[in-house]
């Protein structure tokens, strides 16, 4: 790669040089490029004096900077954990191969960077047994809590990728509080109310469990999908008031056992409710929670805008969406970068991520009894026997988006999202996401992206997938690239 070169050359060049596209990641439709970086031939492609615009012209308005990204990536559920360290078992050279190409941030490198970890506290639908870390019925002093009891290869794998990605994000979160705390059982049901301060509690205590295990936490949830009650495997309905009180009590535990840092954040559940649950919880204890986070499972992206409009200065988090076993690869790619790895950061989300991070090709394992998936979710990496694996097409949607957002500089700071406007007779056939990433020094170069989904493939009549050439506004410049249909992250350089 030419990266480094680059932004030497731009340096020497000085602030008044035209900014120059070198870069460019895709995944087009038919599968001939798949996350595929390669660099414009013969020539980069330049931003020069403004012409006519194109069939489609995209208008980046970098004075216009709103949320930090902090990153795309899945859940590592029991399931995924125990499939990955099987993979390691039976093939380690594979094994890191994987780990690298999911995880690696360093600046070129031929990774998608995946950065955000949500990892469940305690039993879900993807475990073999329901368990949590404490099943001592009555021990309300907590006294047989033990992080223990979740498979040892959840942190060995956490640790794993930590030490590809030092700057992983790690988001944990209970799908049930112990069965003892509801009716017995972990499956559905609700919290038993005399045991709220008892819950702040145990999930103060899994934050210390986690810092023993060496894994630092970025965030924990109280509750995962408290609109959620099924009794086939570990959930819990939680109304908005029981939230509000957990979260208040465990903030203030937080605060005074070294996690001060460490994020709040609540709802985790479907757009459906954006405009209800969420917006409750902020008016009951909006001085706990950091801020929400959303699922895809009911609603529309759009609704986010329901909270985000009432809560400006609170966070909002994209944190669940699964792929389904047997469904489209293009049709896929288009809904999750039109709702989620695009449309979802476009409503504000700081974040994008997949249900679990790998599964097999049965969509397994998964809690024996449960119906939540019945052998038909697909995880973000296939795993297969004897010591291989693929990815699927959850992974080419998120990669394309998070090479946008990554640091430039190691240590650096991330993308951030900026203005961006579609214009021109073909505005509908491009959903555009545009960002900036800062650099180190003040004197350095930003680092501009956009992220680009034509989706023009006339597929609601007759298949016949059409190339857009859009023209780029940057800064009272423009630049022409023709997107083919599919997905493409360009990168250049502008001038602080």
């Amino acid at each position: 790669m030419r990266l480094a070169s680059t932004v030497v050359v731009l340096a020497a060049l000085g602030t008044a040089a035209s900014q120059q596209i070198y870069d460019i990641w895709q995944t087009t439709w038919d599968r001939a490029k798949l996350f595929t970086y390669f660099q414009p031939s013969p020539d980069p492609i330049n931003f020069v004096t403004p012409g006519p615009i194109g069939t489609a012209d995209i208008v980046i308005d970098d004075s216009a900077v709103y949320q930090t990204i902090h990153g795309f990536g899945a859940t590592l559920t029991d399931s995924s954990a125990s499939l990955l360290n099987t993979l390691k078992s039976q093939n380690p050279t594979s094994y890191w191969q994987l780990l690298d190409y999911l995880f690696n941030i360093t600046d070129g490198s031929n990774s998608a960077g995946l950065s955000y970890i949500r990892v469940p506290l305690g039993a879900t639908d993807f475990s073999t047994n329901t368990y949590s870390y404490d099943d001592t019925s009555g021990d309300v002093n907590l006294n047989d809590f033990n992080i223990g009891a979740a498979p040892s290869n959840v942190f060995s794998t956490l640790r794993d990728i930590l030490s590809i990605n030092e700057w992983l994000r790690v988001h944990v979160v209970p799908w049930s509080p112990p069965g003892w705390m509801k009716s017995g059982t972990m499956d559905g049901g609700s919290l038993n109310t005399a045991y709220i301060s008892i819950m702040a509690n145990y999930l103060l205590k899994s934050l210390q469990g986690f810092s023993g295990e060496g894994i630092p936490i970025y965030a924990i949830g109280i509750q995962n999908e408290p609109e959620n009650s099924n009794p086939t495997y570990p959930s819990c309905s939680m109304p908005v008031s029981i939230e509000a009180q957990i979260g208040i009590a465990l903030r203030s535990l937080m605060d005074s056992n070294g996690f001060s840092n460490t994020k709040i954040i609540g709802y985790e559940h479907n757009w459906a409710d954006a405009a209800n649950y969420p917006v409750q919880l902020m008016q009951q204890a909006g001085s706990a929670f950091d801020g929400v986070s959303f699922h895809c499972y009911a609603g529309t992206v759009s609704e986010q805008a329901s909270f985000t409009s009432q809560y400006p200065n609170k966070e909002v988090f994209f944190t669940e969406c699964t792929g389904a076993i047997g469904s489209d690869w293009w049709s896929d790619i288009k809904w999750y970068m039109d709702n989620l790895f695009i449309g979802s950061i476009n409503y504000g989300s700081s974040t994008g991520l997949m249900w679990n991070l790998a599964l097999n090709s049965a969509g397994s394992p998964e809690l024996p009894g449960s119906n939540s998936c019945q052998g038909g979710c697909r995880g973000v990496v296939q795993i297969n026997s004897g010591g291989t694996w693929n990815v699927n097409q959850e992974f080419y949607a998120m990669a394309q988006a998070s090479k946008a957002i990554l640091p430039r500089d190691s240590g650096g700071p991330w993308g951030q999202r900026i203005g961006v406007s579609v214009g021109g007779n073909l505005d509908w056939a491009l959903v555009v996401g545009a960002y900036v990433t800062g650099r180190v020094s003040s004197t350095d170069w930003n680092r501009y992206s956009i992220v680009v989904l034509n989706w023009d493939d006339s597929a609601s009549t007759t298949w016949n997938p059409q190339p857009v050439t859009a023209t780029i506004e940057f800064r009272g410049m423009q630049a022409t690239y023709t997107f083919p249909v599919g997905v493409t992250t360009l990168w250049w350089y502008g001038a602080p």
